[in-house]
């Protein structure tokens, strides 16, 4: 595990670093990220709709089934943390340091994500709360006009995050005018080197698709582009849940994916059946589980 330490941690927070990291994989260098952040991403359009559970427009719906499934963290915004993180303290959290709504097209306007907050109002909220707060995230557009901004304001969240011993992920999306397929394998590639550079632990990217199907090859030149920077795939839109285990299982397996970051496919059911689903993921993406078992839990 010792390879996943990265040179800007200094000494004295090693431990941390390292306790951190193995809390958030479960010893294994992999991540299950169950992703909370789109009630700014998205709006309601993930959270109020048909087929979609009405508990799951409460956002303490994303706490129940965080603090009662097997996850490695649950990323969401700072207020939302400080507003249901009382009453749900055991929850490993990691804290998204900005995000932006969908209003604006990306073909009228490059998109342009601010940082909300710094890392150190983290460590801060962290130390003063005695949250279980592993870890901060970012996302940036590479393409974006702005997007020397977000390299900068990255580079910084990445490194500030070292220093104090958390782990760091980035989300990394091409977007903008110039950005024809977001889902083109080599320009994917080119956002998992662009993660590696800004020294991210692990960075979450669009999955390569060819006609609607996983691109194994394309995933393999990115994970091999992200270096010791572990590969997440985006869980996209909710699907059948054995389509989605099996792809998940294909891309750790044979497109040496080092996790996934899923929210829609969890969040979008009750709270049982989301609890379930974010057990079967947990299952494959550290515990080496078969699609067989991982199908097995979700009936359990």
């Amino acid at each position: 595990m010792k390879k996943y330490l990265p040179a800007d941690v200094p000494a004295e927070n090693e431990k941390c670093f390292m306790e951190n990291f193995q809390k958030a994989t479960g010893n294994s260098g992999r991540l299950m990220l169950f992703a909370g952040d789109q009630k700014v991403e998205h709006l309601n359009n993930d959270f109020f709709a048909e087929g979609i559970p009405l508990e799951d427009n409460d956002p303490e719906h994303l706490f129940k089934i965080a603090s009662q499934a097997n996850i490695g963290v649950f990323a969401t915004q700072f207020g939302l943390i400080s507003r249901y993180g009382r009453d749900y303290s055991d929850i490993p959290y990691l804290v998204k340091l900005n995000a932006k709504t969908n209003l604006i097209p990306y073909e009228k306007k490059d998109p342009y994500s601010q940082l909300w907050l710094d890392v150190e109002d983290v460590v801060a909220f962290q130390k003063s709360s005695g949250l279980n707060i592993l870890g901060v995230g970012y996302t940036l557009y590479l393409g974006s006009e702005h997007e020397h901004a977000m390299l900068r304001e990255a580079a910084h969240v990445v490194h500030e995050a070292h220093k104090n011993g958390m782990i760091a992920v980035l989300w990394i999306y091409p977007k903008g005018n110039f950005v024809s397929d977001q889902h083109d394998a080599h320009l994917i590639a080119g956002a998992a080197g662009v993660g590696a550079a800004l020294g991210a632990d692990f960075v979450k990217l669009k999955v390569p698709y060819v006609n609607d199907a996983l691109n194994v090859e394309g995933l393999t030149e990115i994970t091999t582009a992200a270096g010791r920077t572990g590969v997440l795939c985006e869980g996209g839109e909710k699907r059948d849940e054995k389509a989605f285990l099996e792809e998940l299982y294909t891309q750790i397996n044979k497109g040496n994916s080092r996790g996934n970051g899923t929210g829609r496919n969890i969040h979008q059911r009750t709270v049982e059946e989301g609890i379930k689903m974010a057990n079967a993921i947990y299952g494959i993406t550290v515990n080496n589980a078969s699609v067989e078992d991982a199908l097995t839990i979700l009936k359990a």
